[in-house]
Protein backbone atom coordinates (compact mmCIF):
# COMPACT_ATOMS: atom_id res chain seq x y z
CA UNK A 1 0.00 0.00 0.00
CA UNK A 2 3.08 2.42 0.90
CA UNK A 3 4.67 1.78 -2.81
CA UNK A 4 1.18 2.79 -4.38
CA UNK A 5 0.76 5.89 -2.35
CA UNK A 6 4.42 6.91 -2.96
CA UNK A 7 3.88 5.96 -6.98
CA UNK A 8 0.95 8.08 -6.95
CA UNK A 9 2.40 11.08 -5.40
CA UNK A 10 5.30 10.76 -7.56
CA UNK A 11 3.35 10.58 -10.64
CA UNK A 12 0.58 13.24 -9.52
CA UNK A 13 3.56 15.73 -8.72
CA UNK A 14 4.97 15.31 -12.44
CA UNK A 15 1.81 15.13 -14.39
CA UNK A 16 0.94 18.74 -12.90
CA UNK A 17 3.88 20.19 -13.96
CA UNK A 18 3.61 18.80 -17.61
CA UNK A 19 -0.24 19.68 -17.39
CA UNK A 20 0.22 23.13 -16.30
CA UNK A 21 2.74 23.57 -19.72
CA UNK A 22 0.33 21.07 -21.57
CA UNK A 23 -2.94 23.42 -20.72
CA UNK A 24 -0.67 26.43 -22.23
CA UNK A 25 0.62 25.00 -25.38
CA UNK A 26 -2.99 23.72 -26.01
CA UNK A 27 -4.58 27.04 -25.20
CA UNK A 28 -2.53 28.98 -27.51
CA UNK A 29 -2.95 26.34 -30.18
CA UNK A 30 -6.98 26.28 -29.81
CA UNK A 31 -6.74 29.91 -30.10
CA UNK A 32 -4.34 30.97 -32.80
CA UNK A 33 -3.73 27.76 -34.15
CA UNK A 34 0.03 27.09 -33.99
CA UNK A 35 2.34 25.41 -31.78
CA UNK A 36 4.35 27.96 -29.88
CA UNK A 37 7.65 26.69 -29.91
CA UNK A 38 9.19 29.53 -27.44
CA UNK A 39 6.58 28.60 -24.81
CA UNK A 40 9.04 26.88 -23.14
CA UNK A 41 11.13 29.90 -23.02
CA UNK A 42 8.64 31.33 -20.34
CA UNK A 43 10.06 29.00 -17.76
CA UNK A 44 13.85 29.94 -18.09
CA UNK A 45 12.39 33.95 -18.34
CA UNK A 46 10.85 33.23 -15.25
CA UNK A 47 13.90 32.07 -13.66
CA UNK A 48 16.13 34.56 -14.46
CA UNK A 49 13.41 36.39 -13.26
CA UNK A 50 13.69 35.09 -10.03
CA UNK A 51 17.27 34.85 -10.16
CA UNK A 52 17.53 38.70 -9.73
CA UNK A 53 15.08 39.52 -7.31
CA UNK A 54 16.92 37.28 -4.96
CA UNK A 55 20.14 39.21 -6.10
CA UNK A 56 18.12 42.47 -4.91
CA UNK A 57 17.07 41.15 -1.66
CA UNK A 58 13.46 40.63 -2.19
CA UNK A 59 11.49 38.11 0.19
CA UNK A 60 10.52 34.84 -1.62
CA UNK A 61 6.95 35.60 -2.10
CA UNK A 62 7.72 38.50 -3.68
CA UNK A 63 10.39 36.42 -5.78
CA UNK A 64 8.11 33.83 -6.48
CA UNK A 65 5.13 36.32 -7.66
CA UNK A 66 7.81 38.33 -9.91
CA UNK A 67 8.89 35.72 -11.20
CA UNK A 68 5.12 34.01 -12.52
CA UNK A 69 4.10 37.70 -13.76
CA UNK A 70 7.11 37.69 -15.59
CA UNK A 71 6.70 34.98 -17.59
CA UNK A 72 2.83 36.11 -18.30
CA UNK A 73 4.45 39.36 -19.34
CA UNK A 74 7.16 37.91 -21.48
CA UNK A 75 4.28 35.79 -23.28
CA UNK A 76 2.25 38.36 -24.03
CA UNK A 77 5.09 40.28 -25.63
CA UNK A 78 5.95 37.65 -27.46
CA UNK A 79 2.47 37.49 -29.34
CA UNK A 80 2.49 41.22 -29.80
CA UNK A 81 5.92 41.47 -31.08
CA UNK A 82 6.60 38.29 -32.85
CA UNK A 83 2.91 36.69 -33.56
CA UNK A 84 0.43 39.45 -34.22
CA UNK A 85 2.00 41.06 -36.97
CA UNK A 86 1.61 37.27 -38.92
CA UNK A 87 -2.39 35.93 -37.72
CA UNK A 88 -2.81 35.33 -41.12
CA UNK A 89 0.34 33.44 -42.14
CA UNK A 90 -0.03 29.84 -42.39
CA UNK A 91 0.59 27.38 -39.39
CA UNK A 92 4.29 26.48 -41.16
CA UNK A 93 5.44 30.52 -40.89
CA UNK A 94 4.08 31.05 -37.51
CA UNK A 95 5.42 27.51 -36.25
CA UNK A 96 8.84 28.70 -37.98
CA UNK A 97 8.50 32.31 -36.13
CA UNK A 98 8.25 30.77 -33.05
CA UNK A 99 11.13 28.49 -33.54
CA UNK A 100 13.33 31.28 -34.69
CA UNK A 101 12.17 33.46 -31.43
CA UNK A 102 13.10 30.61 -29.27
CA UNK A 103 16.71 30.28 -30.98
CA UNK A 104 16.88 34.68 -30.62
CA UNK A 105 16.05 33.98 -27.12
CA UNK A 106 18.48 31.57 -26.03
CA UNK A 107 21.52 34.09 -27.84
CA UNK A 108 19.81 36.51 -25.97
CA UNK A 109 20.30 35.01 -22.75
CA UNK A 110 23.95 33.33 -23.45
CA UNK A 111 25.71 36.67 -24.17
CA UNK A 112 24.24 39.07 -21.70
CA UNK A 113 23.91 36.97 -18.69
CA UNK A 114 25.52 33.79 -18.88
CA UNK A 115 25.93 30.40 -20.45
CA UNK A 116 26.70 28.73 -17.82
CA UNK A 117 23.75 27.91 -14.72
CA UNK A 118 23.18 30.42 -12.50
CA UNK A 119 22.27 29.34 -8.80
CA UNK A 120 18.46 29.95 -7.42
CA UNK A 121 18.78 29.45 -3.74
CA UNK A 122 15.81 28.02 -2.43
CA UNK A 123 13.91 28.07 0.96
CA UNK A 124 14.21 25.31 3.35
CA UNK A 125 10.31 25.01 2.84
CA UNK A 126 10.88 23.79 -0.94
CA UNK A 127 13.70 21.52 -0.05
CA UNK A 128 12.25 19.53 2.75
CA UNK A 129 10.52 16.54 3.71
CA UNK A 130 8.34 14.94 5.74
CA UNK A 131 7.10 10.91 6.32
CA UNK A 132 3.93 10.03 6.43
CA UNK A 133 3.31 7.00 7.72
CA UNK A 134 6.42 4.54 6.00
CA UNK A 135 5.75 7.17 2.63
CA UNK A 136 8.67 9.97 2.77
CA UNK A 137 7.19 12.99 0.42
CA UNK A 138 9.03 16.15 -0.20
CA UNK A 139 7.31 19.45 0.12
CA UNK A 140 8.44 20.75 -3.58
CA UNK A 141 5.81 17.58 -4.09
CA UNK A 142 3.23 18.48 -2.02
CA UNK A 143 3.70 22.16 -3.56
CA UNK A 144 3.75 20.90 -6.98
CA UNK A 145 0.43 18.73 -6.79
CA UNK A 146 -1.36 21.65 -4.66
CA UNK A 147 -0.32 24.59 -7.20
CA UNK A 148 -1.34 22.68 -10.15
CA UNK A 149 -5.03 21.22 -8.41
CA UNK A 150 -5.49 24.89 -7.38
CA UNK A 151 -4.36 26.10 -11.04
CA UNK A 152 -6.45 24.16 -12.83
CA UNK A 153 -9.48 24.95 -10.45
CA UNK A 154 -9.01 28.43 -10.84
CA UNK A 155 -8.75 27.94 -15.05
CA UNK A 156 -11.82 25.76 -14.80
CA UNK A 157 -13.57 28.49 -12.69
CA UNK A 158 -12.20 31.21 -15.07
CA UNK A 159 -13.37 29.20 -18.41
CA UNK A 160 -17.19 28.34 -17.49
CA UNK A 161 -17.93 31.82 -15.60
CA UNK A 162 -16.27 34.56 -16.98
CA UNK A 163 -16.85 36.27 -19.80
CA UNK A 164 -13.48 36.28 -21.15
CA UNK A 165 -13.49 33.03 -20.33
CA UNK A 166 -16.59 31.82 -22.36
CA UNK A 167 -15.31 34.00 -25.19
CA UNK A 168 -11.86 31.60 -25.51
CA UNK A 169 -13.73 28.51 -25.47
CA UNK A 170 -16.01 29.92 -28.67
CA UNK A 171 -12.66 30.75 -30.05
CA UNK A 172 -11.67 27.56 -29.12
CA UNK A 173 -14.73 26.09 -31.26
CA UNK A 174 -14.50 28.61 -33.79
CA UNK A 175 -12.43 31.55 -33.88
CA UNK A 176 -13.79 33.38 -36.85
CA UNK A 177 -17.21 32.81 -35.75
CA UNK A 178 -16.78 34.22 -32.39
CA UNK A 179 -15.46 37.46 -34.14
CA UNK A 180 -17.88 37.53 -36.35
CA UNK A 181 -20.18 37.74 -32.90
CA UNK A 182 -18.55 41.06 -31.44
CA UNK A 183 -15.96 39.56 -29.68
CA UNK A 184 -12.69 41.54 -29.78
CA UNK A 185 -10.22 39.12 -31.51
CA UNK A 186 -7.34 41.19 -29.85
CA UNK A 187 -8.43 40.71 -26.07
CA UNK A 188 -9.18 37.09 -26.31
CA UNK A 189 -5.56 36.30 -27.85
CA UNK A 190 -3.88 38.57 -25.17
CA UNK A 191 -5.12 37.05 -22.62
CA UNK A 192 -5.04 33.69 -24.11
CA UNK A 193 -1.05 34.48 -24.14
CA UNK A 194 -1.24 36.35 -20.70
CA UNK A 195 -2.73 33.06 -19.15
CA UNK A 196 -0.62 30.40 -20.95
CA UNK A 197 2.59 32.65 -19.65
CA UNK A 198 1.43 32.17 -15.96
CA UNK A 199 0.96 28.98 -16.02
CA UNK A 200 4.48 28.50 -17.28
CA UNK A 201 5.35 30.57 -14.93
CA UNK A 202 4.08 28.61 -12.28
CA UNK A 203 5.65 25.49 -13.59
CA UNK A 204 8.66 26.93 -14.24
CA UNK A 205 8.68 27.94 -9.87
CA UNK A 206 8.36 24.11 -9.32
CA UNK A 207 11.17 22.97 -11.77
CA UNK A 208 13.66 25.64 -10.82
CA UNK A 209 12.72 24.23 -7.08
CA UNK A 210 13.91 20.50 -7.86
CA UNK A 211 16.92 21.92 -9.82
CA UNK A 212 18.00 24.89 -7.89
CA UNK A 213 19.51 26.48 -10.84
CA UNK A 214 18.51 28.17 -13.87
CA UNK A 215 20.15 28.13 -17.66
CA UNK A 216 19.74 29.76 -20.87
CA UNK A 217 18.40 25.81 -22.23
CA UNK A 218 16.73 24.18 -19.30
CA UNK A 219 13.08 24.10 -21.08
CA UNK A 220 13.99 22.63 -23.69
CA UNK A 221 13.15 18.78 -22.39
CA UNK A 222 10.06 20.42 -19.99
CA UNK A 223 8.87 21.91 -23.45
CA UNK A 224 9.39 18.71 -25.03
CA UNK A 225 7.01 16.99 -22.30
CA UNK A 226 4.59 19.51 -22.21
CA UNK A 227 4.10 19.27 -26.22
CA UNK A 228 3.86 15.16 -25.93
CA UNK A 229 1.28 16.14 -22.99
CA UNK A 230 -0.50 18.26 -25.02
CA UNK A 231 -0.60 15.66 -28.22
CA UNK A 232 -2.03 13.02 -25.93
CA UNK A 233 -4.73 14.75 -24.50
CA UNK A 234 -5.66 16.60 -27.89
CA UNK A 235 -4.08 20.05 -28.97
CA UNK A 236 -7.94 21.48 -29.35
CA UNK A 237 -8.99 20.89 -26.04
CA UNK A 238 -8.46 22.87 -23.33
CA UNK A 239 -9.37 20.00 -20.64
CA UNK A 240 -7.54 17.18 -22.22
CA UNK A 241 -4.01 18.12 -21.92
CA UNK A 242 -4.63 17.70 -18.23
CA UNK A 243 -4.98 13.82 -18.79
CA UNK A 244 -2.15 13.85 -20.69
CA UNK A 245 0.40 15.56 -18.24
CA UNK A 246 -0.87 13.17 -15.93
CA UNK A 247 -0.44 10.05 -18.09
CA UNK A 248 3.08 10.99 -19.12
CA UNK A 249 3.69 11.38 -15.24
CA UNK A 250 2.78 7.91 -14.62
CA UNK A 251 4.39 6.37 -17.43
CA UNK A 252 7.61 8.15 -16.53
CA UNK A 253 7.26 7.59 -12.88
CA UNK A 254 6.77 3.81 -14.20
CA UNK A 255 9.90 3.50 -15.96
CA UNK A 256 11.85 5.36 -13.10
CA UNK A 257 10.69 2.70 -10.51
CA UNK A 258 11.17 -0.97 -12.63
CA UNK A 259 14.04 0.17 -15.15
CA UNK A 260 17.81 -0.78 -13.47
CA UNK A 261 19.87 2.00 -12.73
CA UNK A 262 22.39 1.62 -16.01
CA UNK A 263 19.16 1.61 -18.18
CA UNK A 264 17.39 5.21 -16.94
CA UNK A 265 18.94 7.05 -19.57
CA UNK A 266 16.34 4.96 -22.11
CA UNK A 267 13.23 6.24 -20.29
CA UNK A 268 12.23 9.34 -22.62
CA UNK A 269 13.16 7.31 -25.45
CA UNK A 270 11.03 4.33 -24.25
CA UNK A 271 8.23 7.24 -23.35
CA UNK A 272 8.79 8.68 -27.12
CA UNK A 273 8.02 5.10 -28.94
CA UNK A 274 5.27 5.15 -26.83
CA UNK A 275 3.94 7.92 -28.10
CA UNK A 276 4.28 7.47 -31.79
CA UNK A 277 2.30 4.36 -31.38
CA UNK A 278 -0.40 5.82 -29.49
CA UNK A 279 -0.43 8.12 -32.40
CA UNK A 280 -0.98 6.05 -35.10
CA UNK A 281 -4.35 4.55 -32.78
CA UNK A 282 -5.41 8.08 -31.90
CA UNK A 283 -3.97 10.64 -34.29
CA UNK A 284 -5.75 13.52 -32.63
CA UNK A 285 -5.42 12.81 -28.77
CA UNK A 286 -7.57 11.11 -26.31
CA UNK A 287 -10.29 13.74 -26.95
CA UNK A 288 -10.16 13.46 -30.38
CA UNK A 289 -10.20 16.97 -31.13
CA UNK A 290 -7.08 19.18 -33.15
CA UNK A 291 -7.54 22.58 -34.82
CA UNK A 292 -6.18 23.22 -38.51
CA UNK A 293 -6.74 26.81 -39.25
CA UNK A 294 -4.32 29.94 -40.19
CA UNK A 295 -4.75 33.63 -38.68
Amino acid sequence: MENILQFAVNALSLGGVYAMLAIGIALIYSVMGFLNIAHGDLLTLCGYAMFFCIGFGLPWPLVIIVGVLAAGAASVAMEQVAFKPLRSASFDTLLLTSFALSAAIHVVLQISISARPKPVPLPSFLTGSYKLGDIVIGTGQTLSIAVALTSMVGLTYFLRRTTMGLAMQAAAQDFDTTRLMGIQANRVISSAFFIAGILAGIAGVLIIAQRGSVDPLMAMNPLIKGLIAAIIGGTGSLYGPVIGGIILGVLETIFQTVLPGEALLFRDPLVLSLLVAFLLVAPNGLTGTRVERSR
